[in-house]
């Protein structure tokens, strides 16, 4: 089995740090809107309140409330809830609740409980979660102006989850938008049977500084960095009760209308569990995906600038809470925005995107050896889907001097037209380990004339119980992506062993060596926009 790495300590050390940051900063920010007791400044600020709201199972939430301004009296007026995200502070949502009352809302949010001032522990929206989120609505509905027939909830990140999780419990909610969210939190940071490392430790180490993690986080967090396989089996339970996939059902059968949206380069919450999540959703849906990382796309809407993301927000809450025709119903529900170019693309479902496939022939057998990182790798968590998001800086390797002992390398024809890859790419392989247990990484890249390749996408893959000696097949998703490969460009498959994202399971002296068998062929698919 193996056993957490140096790099772990390293990155909780960077989270604690990136933590103490942010969180000095949120705290200091009530202090110039408003506070308990004091006095208003403005029109603005009269219409904004805190509050103790009193959560599930006897805790105190930490909220505040903007209420429309020049409301008649008697008035009621449609709710919209937000959770805040992990780690984050009930101050989170001021800039865009504020919008949302000037244009009609009572907007309620709070600090999800266990952190900041919220009483309880964290429970990774477990049942407390959920039944906080209804506490709340019941609230509002006796204490605001709020009507009890449109009530929506939303949020970022942990608040995301949480608003889909009680769509599926409280037949009250009539919309739900859940930006940069989870449907599937094992497919999320679990995905391809791999820990996702850096994830982990960032939500860990934030939910340390901010909060007071309960006892099941904190054994389930531990067994998971210490790939405890033994506890496999209770670690994916823990992560199923906490997916809104699970309750599939419950969330068709209350017909919330469900807008999603995410970054391609989510590194926390990767966007194939929600594209697949919102495939199965049989309600009112849109889905949007940007470049970014995780929450950045939303991250300047949350200061009160003009973003995307936002706005789609406002006008799904105003489609299905207040009944106005503003068209976002009738245009394409998948709304896709490639990460090398500034405009967006509609489709009819996630089905249609990426229509045609691009197969890649991976001939011949490779051999390599594990445990050593060939320089190809995924970033850094959060900070290099920003590079790329705002600067257009992937993370890139030169392919001719990628070491192949340690790395595998194919490589397409160069195309004399530009590729416009949209959606997931899947590699079929076969593998053959010397030991039972291994992890391998596969990234695709973008090769320019020079060599250098900008990655477009990567997954990791890892087993347990194998035959050393005997081939197996692997089949391998990678992560969704929208991305431009220009003509004179090559795309190359890089299969390696080491990445600092994820916890890699490679017994020392370890080989790995992937071969195409006449009867089964490995090859890589790439789906392509029809021209």
């Amino acid at each position: 089995m193996a056993r957490p790495k140096p790099a772990l300590r390293t990155t909780a050390s960077i989270t604690t740090a990136v933590a103490l940051l942010a969180g000095a900063a949120l705290a200091a920010a009530p202090a110039a809107t408003a506070a308990p007791g004091t006095a208003p400044a403005s029109a603005s600020a009269q219409r904004l309140t805190f509050h103790d709201i009193p959560g599930s199972g006897g805790i105190t939430l930490k909220g505040n409330v903007f209420t429309p301004a020049g409301a008649a009296a008697g008035a009621k007026h449609p709710l919209i809830v937000f959770p805040t995200s992990w780690a984050m502070p009930q101050i989170e949502y001021l800039a865009q609740a504020q919008k949302l009352a000037d244009s009609g809302y009572v907007v309620v949010s709070y600090t999800s409980r266990g952190f900041w001032l919220s009483g309880g522990k964290i429970e990774v929206a477990g049942p407390p979660d959920i039944a906080d989120a209804s506490a709340v609505i019941d609230w509002a509905l006796e204490h605001t102006s709020a009507d009890p027939d449109r009530v929506g909830m939303g949020g970022v990140s942990y608040g995301a989850g949480i608003s889909l999780l009680a769509a599926g419990h409280d037949p009250r909610i009539k919309a739900v938008a859940a930006l940069s969210g989870w449907a599937d939190l094992i497919d999320s940071i679990y995905s391809g049977r791999t820990q996702h490392l850096q994830a982990a430790a960032l939500l860990g180490g934030l939910g340390l500084v901010t909060g007071r993690p309960g006892d099941e986080l904190t054994r389930t967090l531990k067994d998971f960095l210490g790939s405890n396989l033994d506890k496999e089996p209770e670690m994916i339970a823990w992560g199923k009760k906490r997916s809104p996939a699970t309750y599939l059902d419950r969330i068709n059968a209350n017909g919330a209308a469900i807008m999603m949206g995410n970054a391609w380069g989510d590194t926390i919450f990767p966007p194939n569990q929600y594209a697949s999540f919102y495939d199965k959703l049989t309600g009112p849906k849109r889905l949007e995906f940007r470049p970014g990382d995780h929450a950045t796309a939303e991250a300047t809407g949350l200061l009160g600038l003009p973003n995307d993301t936002w706005t789609s927000t406002r006008r799904w809450f105003d489609r299905y809470l207040k009944g106005e025709r503003n068209g976002i119903d009738t245009e394409s529900p998948v709304q896709l925005k490639s990460r090398t170019d500034k405009g967006y693309e509609g489709y009819p479902d996630w089905k249609s995107v990426g229509a045609v496939k691009n197969r890649i022939p991976l001939d011949g057998t490779k051999k390599v050896w594990a445990n050593v990182d060939s320089g190809a790798n995924g970033g850094i968590a959060i900070l290099s889907n920003a590079l790329d998001q705002f600067l257009k800086l992937p993370p890139t390797v030169s392919v001719p001097l990628l070491p192949r002992t340690f790395a595998s390398v194919w490589q397409s024809e160069r195309y004399a037209t530009e590729q416009r890859i949209r959606g997931t790419s899947a590699l079929h392989t076969t593998v053959t380990s010397t030991k039972p247990s291994g992890t391998l990484v596969a990234y695709l890249y973008d090769v320019g004339p020079l060599g250098i390749g900008k990655l477009v996408s990567s997954a990791p893959y890892t087993f347990h119980g194998q035959t050393p000696g005997r081939p197996f097949p692997v089949d391998l998703e990678l992560y969704s992506t929208a991305y431009d490969v220009p003509a004179g460009h090559r795309l190359a498959l890089v299969i390696d062993t080491v990445d600092p994202l994820y916890i890699e399971h490679n017994p020392t002296g370890a080989q790995l060596t992937f071969s195409s068998p006449g009867t089964d062929p490995s090859h890589l698919s790439v789906p392509l926009r029809e021209k």
